[in-house]
Parts: C-alpha cells; structure tokens; sequence
C-alpha cells in the first residue's frame, strides 16, 4: 500500500478519536488534502472504501469524506459539487465508481456508506444520460446477491438514489427498479435489515411508479407486498410500510377502492389503536391523508358543477364512512397527553388532534354526533386529562361545521370555556385560551356576544399573566376578537367595510388591553413558546383594528414603540454572543412590524411630526449593516411611511437611497430584494414626478436584475410591474427608457414554462401579469390626463400589433390567471380609449372576446369591473365606426 494511503487511514481513523486535538488535526489534515489535489484525494478515499482489509472505522470514515465531497446541505454547494463532479475526467469517475459499487455489501457497519456514494454520484450523473447501467447493476445486485449484507446496501442505495433525484429522470426504469425492491420486501426474505432497506427504497420510489399502479396486476402486487409489510413483528417494518400506504393514499386515492375494505381500513385501524406511538402516529396520519384528498376532491367536484362539466376523479367518502370506527380511537388518543408536553415533540395526541381538524372539513355537520356526547361527558370531569380531551376535541372540530350546527353549539358552551380559562391544570388552562383562539378566527360574532364579552375579557386578561404557553395562546386570541370587533362595526356603517368606524365594543377596554400587551412583551420569559412574538402580532392587531375614539391611545402606543426601538438599537454595541445577536435581530423585526401598524393608522395631520423620528431609527437600523430579515422588516417600514407621506417622503430620499440600491443588489436573500423592488414602485407611486433624479440609477439596478440568473425568479415579475408604476408616474419623461423597456418586455412575454409543474405555471402567470402592468402603466403614463394629452402615447403605435398578439396569447392559454385576464381586460380598454376607432379589427377576435365575456363572469370585483369597463369601450368605437346615415334631401 502506497505511503499516502497508509497516512490518509491513520489520519481516517483519528477523526474519531476521544482526543479532540487528534480530530482537530485530522480534519486539518483532510481539509488540506482535499484543497491540494482533489482528484488524487477522492481515488484514494474510494480505494479505502473498497479494500475490506482497512479498519472498518477508516473505511466508514472514507465513506463520509467522499460523500462530503460529493453533496452539501445547501442547494447552491449541491449543485455546484454535481458538475464539478461531472467535470472530471471520465476514467478517474469510472475508476471511483467502480470502487464504490464495489464495495456495497463488503462493509460490517449499517447504513451503508459505500451506498451514500453510490447514490450521490448518481444523482450527478443519471440526469446528464450517464451512467447508463447503473441501475441494471443494482438490480442485479439485490436478485443474486451473495450475501445479506450486499442485497441490503444495494436496496439503500436504491433508495437513496429514489430520494434524492427527480422522478421524471427514474421513469423508464421503474420496473426494474420495483423488481429489485419487491424481491427485498415479500415475506419469503429471511433478514429484517433486508426488508427494511426494501420497504424504505419503495417509500422512495412511489412518486415515479405511476405506470405500475394504472396496471391492475402489478398493484396488486405491489399493494400486497405492502399489507404483508405492515404485519411485521419488526416496529421499523411495520412504520415504514405504513408510511408507504400514507403516501399511495396521496398519490393513487383513484386505485385504493378494491383494497380498502379488506385491507386499509383495517390495518390502520389496529395501527392507530397500537401503544407504540411510531405506529399509531402512521395509523392516524393515514386517515388525516384520506380527508385532506377528500376536501380537494370535493372542490374539484364544485368547481366542476361550476364549469357544467364532469369532475376528473370522484370522491368514495371514505373518512364519512369510517366515523363510527376512528372518532372513538382519536377521542381516547386525545386523554393520553402528558402535562408538561414539550411543544416540539410530534405524538399521537397531537396528530389526533389534527386528523379530528381535518375530519370535521371534510365529514362537515356529521362529525358531531360522534363527537358531542364525548365532550359533554368529559368537559367538567375529575380528572383534568378527559376535561383537557374533550376541550380539545371541542376546539378541533369548529372549523368544518356550518353556521347553523355552530352557532348554539359555541353559545351554549361559553359559559364553560370562560370557567376553564381558571382551571388548575394549565394543559387545560392552555387548550381553552387555543379554543377561544379558535372561536375568534371562526364564529367570531360568538366572541363578541355582549351576553359573554365582559366575562371572556376578564379571562383572557388574566391568562395574559398566566403561563407563556397560555399566554401566547391569550395573545392569539384577543388578535382574532380585535379584527371581528372592527370587522362587526365596519359592516354596521353604510360605506361598508373600507370605513373606519367611530368606535367599537372593544372601545372602553382598549387602552388597558394594549397596556397588557405591551407588559407582556416585556416579560423576562417572553422567549419561552414564542410568547413575545405573539404579544406583538397581538397588539399589531389591537391597532389596525381601532376605531376612531381609539386614536390617542394609538398615539401614544406609536410613541411607546419608537421609544422602544431606539433603546434596541443602542443594545446593538452590548451583544457579545450569537443567541443574542438572534434576539436582537427578533426584536428589530417585530418592532419594525408593530411601527407598520401604528403608523397606517397616524392621521396625515400627525404624520409629518413624528416621521423624522421613525425614518432617524430606521436608517440607523439599516447603517448597522445587518442583513436578512430585519433588513426585509426595515424595508417594509419604509414601505408604510412613504404610503402615509406621500410627496413628503422626498425629504428623505437622498439618505436613504443608498440603502435602497443596496436592497436592489441583494440577489443573495431574493425577499429582500423583492421587498426592495416593490418599496420602488411605492416610491413612484407617491412621489410622482418628483422621482424624476433617481431614475436613471433606479433603472439601471432593475435591467441588471433582470439579466442576472442569480436573482430569483419571484422577483422578476414585480420588476417588470415597477416600469408601469416609473412610467405612471414621471409620464412623457419615460420616452428615453421606452425601446430598452419594450424590448425587455417583448422577451419576458416569449417565456415558456413546464406546463406539468403547477408551480411553473402559477410563476409564468405572474410573469405575464408583469408585463401586463407595465404596458398599462406605459401607456397611460404616455398619454397624459384628459386635461393635459401628450402625443407621446402615439410612439406605442408600431408595438400595438405585438401587445395585441400578447394580450391574445394570455386570452387562449387554459392556464391563464383570474389576475391576468384582469389586467389583460384593462389594457383592451386602454388601447381603445387611447387609439380609437383603428382598435377595432386589431382588437374583435374570438379569442379577446371570450376572455372578456370570461372576466364578466369573475367572481372577483376587480376583474368584472375592468372586463366590463374594456367590452364597453370596445362598443363605443363600434358605434363611431357606424357610418352616418346622409341627410334626408
């Protein structure tokens, strides 16, 4: 062995050494190796891996180092380490992958490592058409395997590839794929180790198997293979072969019919009974996956009805049917909680508490005969786990169920709840402060009962006080009573709900319950059960939803926050750790948020007084360089005060542009840089003309942003949006940005995307939605008012037949959004009033005015109106084009 080798393993074997200067200086060591000859470094961890006579400490070790040098965490390092790989030159790849293949089922420790480098090499390379005998390899490796160690390896090798890669690249080899799988699953397969390795690698492998479960006989196979794997006496089995059923539940509901009454329904009944929660967790998650997929199917099958048209798959009403049998088991789940349960920690109790949630959407009213005997049972009992079930049980259930069900089941309870906001046990005391949470954000009008309100107040404002698990569930609560008070005395006026009431029910209590709050995010445990964050969403709600005999207090709050954010930022020299740092950058964040609040509901009198003080902090918040979201909360904060000055704004824009273009050149944190481009086009919005010295460089950062591939494609659309807003607001001066504009827009308008990710075509809808906005915005940003028309509008004249042909486009794609049919409308209607009657013959085409008569049909205002608006403008120039009828003689 070469003298390298032999010191590579010495150094391999130190890397788990209980002397951690011997693994600081192996690591050293290896980070060198890796830096001074990569190639030569990775051969040789293959050749350790490989040769059985190394210490299985350095061959695991040698494993791991290659893996790491393979794969990374972060996406961006992933992708960066699969084309390096594919970079290397091929007979030093082949010799690698020759060893690692190799040395699958030669090693005495579990998991494989030799099977991680299998798998991340072919996740390089299986995309890119290579390695093209990889799999048959495998395949052959698990039906005639020498021993039990190699058919388990190469089954987690298969599964590690079935995980990690993108499932379109796996289709064509599915069946060789589940021939492996199978033969490592069935009954007749002697290792446990094997049939675990085979029944993660089919979980894995679900996604792409799509061909086999159209074909009857193989999913019964397939199916039966899976049954059998859930009766295993082996616990590790048994769950994955549960999650996999979990998982075709999503995927094949269509197919599960035939298996359901023989087989589903009761093997996941015995699971959800099981004292093991792994088990019952799989037990209870399946049945939570069966209402998920009968909600989605039933909206399919109303907006099939809507559309007049047969629904594309059906639903068999499993979950209504299987009530009688699961409700008993969730309910009885339900008393198994501990008191002092850490949040974190997923359990049975938890996911029963969920699948009830999800059985009420999905079953509506006829999931309360199964539920209400239970709770009245249990609500006053003895024992605090059966009062703290059936509270549960009380609050999981609400949201499926209709107005009329609801409404004297929540009134006749009250009384009872507000009793259980005092009760002994705080796990009680914490699911009736998540009840009312619950009761706020669905029947509200139950809340602010006059009948109750006193009483549930008094309550909540003691359990402000109380725990931090019930507090910040206190804290949710009153942000759900704050909205449904002002949402109740909004719809009183006659303006409706866009009118600031005078005042409210929750007037007289206001200013003590903002008090409380602000006591609460005080609290020295306000860090414990995100209890500080929740105070400040609390009261963020308290002040956006406050009538007008509120005001002062919210002038006096506004002052209290700015008060507030100036001491934090005087904390920013004191911090000396990294949990400190994150604190500091937590608070920033929610107090930038709660000043957003405080500052949409400063009367524009008020306004100018304090906004030197806001944007003081704010730019010494940007100065300290911090970047993430604090930096994305400050920019939003910007956002609020330019909405509340206006043309006021532009004392500030010299200070604080260089922060702005920062913002822009952010490509790294894409939300920031998102939040940057639409602070711009509030900018303009307010600024006006007054934007005009700042829109050279403004428009240079967007065209760059638009160029580079760094930036993320969530962003591109809002930029292309920002040119209508530039053009609006600084009219015939956009002439000298118009050719470079129209010609980005042309391009973006080309766009095509994979029409079989849902994702995708949500992306190229707002993409389009972009470049909608910008030609509206250019073209009425050209033209002029009515008072003022400028001939600048007619150098549109020759990109018309282009924006047409666009506008077209959206109008015959079946994908096209409710927004950009909106918009698309809204443009029809701009080029008639603004070009007349030659409109006509551009404009009369099928496929326009279907998409008009579509958008007349909106249920959405804005949509109805402008499609509306655009056929009458389109009628007005046909009565013009009418020609005249001559004179009588």
């Amino acid at each position: 062995m070469e003298p390298d080798t032999l010191q590579l393993i010495e150094v391999l074997e130190k890397t788990v050494s209980p002397d951690q200067n011997d693994q600081k200086q192996a690591s050293t060591f290896l980070d060198q190796a890796a830096a001074t000859n990569l190639l030569g470094f990775i051969k040789t961890l293959s050749d350790i891996l490989r040769h059985g006579g190394n210490s299985h400490v350095a061959r695991m070790a040698a494993g791991l180092q290659l893996k790491n040098q393979l794969t990374a965490k972060d996406q961006t390092v992933k992708v960066q380490y699969q084309q390096r790989w594919i970079a290397f030159p091929e007979d030093i790849r082949n010799y690698i992958k020759k060893n690692v293949v190799g040395a699958l089922g030669t090693e005495t420790n579990r998991p494989s490592s030799a099977a991680q480098c299998v798998a991340y090499i072919a996740v390089a390379e299986l995309p890119q058409q290579q390695w093209p005998d990889l799999i048959s390899t495998l395949v052959s490796n698990v039906v005639n395997a020498t021993s039990e160690m190699q058919k388990e390896a190469t089954l987690e090798a298969i599964g590690y590839i079935c995980s990690e890669i993108d499932s379109d690249v796996l289709v064509s080899q599915s069946n060789d794929i589940l021939t492996a799988i199978v033969s490592g699953i069935r009954v007749a397969e002697q290792s446990n180790h094997v049939r675990l390795a085979a029944t993660r690698a089919l979980l894995n492998s679900l996604e792409f198997t799509k061909a086999n479960f159209d074909h009857p006989a193989e999913r019964n196979y397939i199916m039966e293979c899976i049954c059998e794997a859930t009766q295993s006496t082996d616990t590790a089995i048994k769950v994955t072969a549960l999650e996999c059923l979990v998982k075709i539940m999503s995927l094949y509901y269509q197919h599960m019919e035939p298996y359901m009454g023989p087989a589903l329904f009761p093997i996941t009944l015995e699971a959800m009974k099981s004292d093991n929660d792994a088990v019952a967790l799989q037990g209870i998650e399946f049945w939570s996956n069966v209402s998920d997929e009968e909600v989605d199917l039933a909206i399919e099958d109303t907006e099939a009805q809507e559309a007049g048209r047969p629904p594309s798959r059906v639903s068999c009403h499993y979950a209504k049917g299987a009530l009688h049998y699961i409700v008993p088991i969730l309910l009885q789940k339900l008393t198994k909680q501990e008191e002092l349960d850490d949040e974190d920690d997923w359990n049975p109790t938890k996911a029963a508490g969920v699948c009830l949630m999800l059985l009420a959407s999905c079953c509506e009213d006829e999931i309360v005969p199964h539920v209400l005997p239970f709770i009245k049972d249990n609500i006053k009992s003895d024992n605090w786990r059966l009062r703290d079930a059936s509270l549960m049980a009380f609050g999981s259930i609400l949201g499926g169920l209709d107005n009329p069900t609801l409404k004297p089941l929540v009134e006749q309870a009250m009384p009872t709840l507000i009793e259980l906001m005092y009760d002994s046990s705080v796990t009680v005391r914490d699911t009736a402060a998540w009840t009312f949470g619950r009761i706020c954000e669905i029947i509200p009008e139950a809340a602010i009962n006059e009948a109750f309100l006193k009483p549930l107040l008094e309550s909540l404002i003691n359990g402000l006080k109380a725990e931090p698990r019930v507090a910040a569930n206190v804290c949710w609560a009153f942000s759900g009573l704050a909205e449904a008070a002002y949402e109740a005395a909004a719809c009183e006026i006659a303006g409706g709900d866009d009118t600031n009431p005078e005042t409210y029910c929750l007037s007289q209590y206001f200013e003590f319950i903002v008090q409380r709050l602000l006591e609460v995010t005080d609290r020295p445990d306000g860090a414990q059960h995100n209890l500080r964050p929740a105070a400040y969403e609390a009261l963020m709600e308290m002040i956006k939803n406050s009538p007008r005999d509120c005001y002062v207090t919210v002038q006096k709050t506004t002052m209290v926050i700015l008060e507030r954010l100036q001491q934090v930022l005087q904390m920013e020299s004191h911090i000396s750790s990294h949990s400190d740092r994150s604190q500091f950058n937590d608070l920033q964040s929610l107090l930038c948020g709660t000043l957003q609040s405080v500052l949409r509901k400063v009367t524009p009198e008020d306004a100018p007084q304090i906004s030197d003080a806001v944007m003081t902090a704010l730019l010494t918040m940007f100065n300290s360089n911090k970047s993430g979201g604090v930096q994305e909360d400050a920019i939003m904060a910007v956002s609020t005060l330019v909405e509340v000055l206006g043309e006021g704004f532009l004392k500030y824009m010299d200070a604080f542009k260089p922060y702005l273009y920062l913002g822009l050149k952010n490509h790294q944190e894409y939300q920031v840089c998102g939040t940057a481009v639409g602070l711009t086009g509030d900018i303009f919005r307010a600024l006006k003309l007054k934007a005009l010295p700042y829109c050279d460089e403004i428009m240079a950062l967007l065209l760059e942003n638009l160029g580079e591939p760094t930036v993320h494609r969530n962003v591109k659309p809002q930029i292309l949006s920002v040119f209508g807003d530039m053009a609006l607001s600084i009219g015939g001066e956009f002439k000298k940005y118009l050719e470079v504009v129209l010609a980005t827009l042309a391009q973006a308008s080309q766009a095509q995307v994979d029409r079989t990710d849902f994702d995708m075509i949500d992306y190229l809808n707002e993409l389009r939605e972009g470049v909608l906005d910008a030609y509206t915005g250019i073209i009425q940003g050209l033209k002029g008012d009515a008072s003022n028309p400028s001939p600048d509008v007619n150098l549109l004249e020759r990109h018309i037949p282009f924006i047409v042909q666009f506008i077209t486009a959206v109008a015959q794609d079946a994908d096209h959004s409710d927004g950009t049919i909106a918009v698309a409308a809204g443009i029809v209607g701009d080029l008639c009033s603004t070009f007349g009657p030659p409109m006509l013959p551009l404009l009369e085409l099928p496929a326009i005015q279907e998409m008009l008569a579509q958008g007349r049909r909106s249920r959405i205002s804005r949509t109805k109106t402008l499609a509306t608006w655009a056929t009458k403008e389109m009628k007005k120039l046909k009565v013009l084009n009418q020609p005249t009828a001559p004179a009588a003689s």
